[in-house]
């Protein structure tokens, strides 16, 4: 290759990293608009809380089990097909499922909807395989951690508009969030360019598709091991917190769509704020895997303390402390992608959506359950936060599984230059 071709292709691969941040921003401004109005919607068409609990969590689990089988399957497709086609798909899952949930007037309806958006959505996996694509081992680092300020950005924009818009109606957000998909749809079919080469892309081996096969495989690359279990409960205690915590503040502090809205941007300001400078920061000082462990025993407190809080403000102060837990999944990520070679990326990171999927089915059994032995309790009754009690104990054996994989596997570090580059 000519060095007049070598610059060319470097600086489209340097552009393509602002064009799926902003794929991924309307992907999530989309998707954090539903999250404080879902909960809510479904409570109508129930009639106490410990109904609304139950209900919730089958219409959640609905989609987390459909996105545990199709997340390998999309992310081999991706190796194979393409990045973009993949992600044309997910834009339009979104788009069936929010028009037709804002249209709903049955819970069966729900739930039949979230079974064919969750199968046919898998843009976080995607959009991760995209960026590893257009970065050097020595900038996925600091290139992840820009998508997660993204992924925040989302959701510092969507749920405070879902829950201003929801304080209005509780169909509209999904009215604007299917617009949005569609307005994504529009940009990748037009915009987006395409990050896998032909000469790297491989035929769907379906036996390596299937989810157990992915999470069997997962577990087989050289210096993962362990971490997959990290993952997954970090994981299973992230997506506890996801799917309680609309109805756990409805039920603790009587908080609405427009309250819960608020508390959800700041998270999302909180998220962008660490992904977007401070990880970068921590990883010039530290190791990725012992930001991991930091991470995981400050995510640990918070949830003890978001389990005992008696008040609303409370939420927010904790919130804002939470800063190295918001580091672990990048953390946790950057060294799973730099445990592949280039050429399985994608079904590796599928490999990780799909685990991620498993605890996202398991979540809002588990969570609805705690919530319905709870909802009887008063506001402010410290009982009601038994799922962010047992979030604390996913991240204390996590903590504890991740320090003993990593006394074992010292060698595996991360190169000096992946201390976030300037460039």
């Amino acid at each position: 290759m000519s060095s007049a071709e070598t610059a060319g292709s470097a600086r489209q691969r340097t552009a393509a990293m602002p064009f799926i941040m902003l794929t991924v921003l309307i992907d999530m401004v989309s998707i954090g608009l539903i999250i404080p109005v879902l909960a809510p919607l479904v409570g109508t068409f129930t009639g106490s809380q410990t109904d609304q609990a139950f209900w919730y969590g089958i219409v959640s689990l609905a989609f987390g089990l459909a996105n545990f089988f199709g997340s390998p399957i999309l992310g081999a497709a991706s190796d194979h097909f393409g990045r973009r086609p993949v992600l044309l798909i997910g834009f339009t899952g979104l788009a069936l499922s929010f028009f037709v949930t804002g249209l709903a007037t049955a819970l069966w309806m729900l739930i039949a909807v979230r079974l064919v958006s969750g199968a046919l959505q898998a843009n976080a996996a995607v959009a991760q395989a995209y960026v590893a694509d257009i970065s050097s081992p020595s900038e996925r680092a600091k290139r992840f951690g820009m998508l997660g300020a993204t992924f925040g950005m989302g959701f510092v924009l969507g749920p405070v508009m879902g829950g201003l818009l929801g304080h209005i109606s509780l169909h509209l957000p999904f009215f604007v969030a299917g617009g949005l998909a569609i307005l994504n749809s529009l940009y990748g079919i037009f915009v987006l360019p395409e990050s896998l080469p032909k000469e790297r892309r491989h035929p769907i081996d379906w036996r390596k598709a299937n989810p157990v096969a992915s999470l069997k495989r997962l577990g087989e690359v050289q210096g993962v091991g362990m971490l997959v279990a990290v993952i997954g409960l970090s994981s299973l205690a992230q997506f506890i917190l996801h799917t309680t915590w609309v109805l756990y503040t409805t039920f603790k502090f009587g908080w609405g769509p427009k309250e819960n809205g608020w508390s959800l941007f700041t998270i999302g300001v909180m998220a962008v704020l660490v992904q977007g400078g401070l990880i970068r920061v921590a990883l010039k000082r530290m190791a990725p895997q012992r930001i991991a462990v930091i991470g995981l025993v400050s995510s640990a407190v918070c949830y003890l303390l978001w389990g005992l809080a008696t008040q609303g403000w409370m939420m927010y102060a904790i919130i804002v402390l939470d800063i190295f837990g918001m580091m672990v999944s990048t953390s946790l990520q950057t060294l799973v992608s730099t445990a592949v070679d280039e050429h399985s990326q994608g079904r590796t990171l599928g490999s990780v959506a799909s685990l991620n999927s498993l605890t996202a089915v398991a979540a809002p059994v588990i969570g609805s359950f705690l919530l319905q032995m709870t909802a009887h309790f008063p506001h402010g009754d410290w009982r009601i936060g038994a799922p962010f009690y047992l979030c604390a104990l996913l991240q204390v054996a996590a903590t504890v599984l991740a320090f003993r994989h990593f006394r074992r596997h010292p060698s595996v570090v991360m190169p000096a230059s992946t201390e976030a580059p300037s460039s």
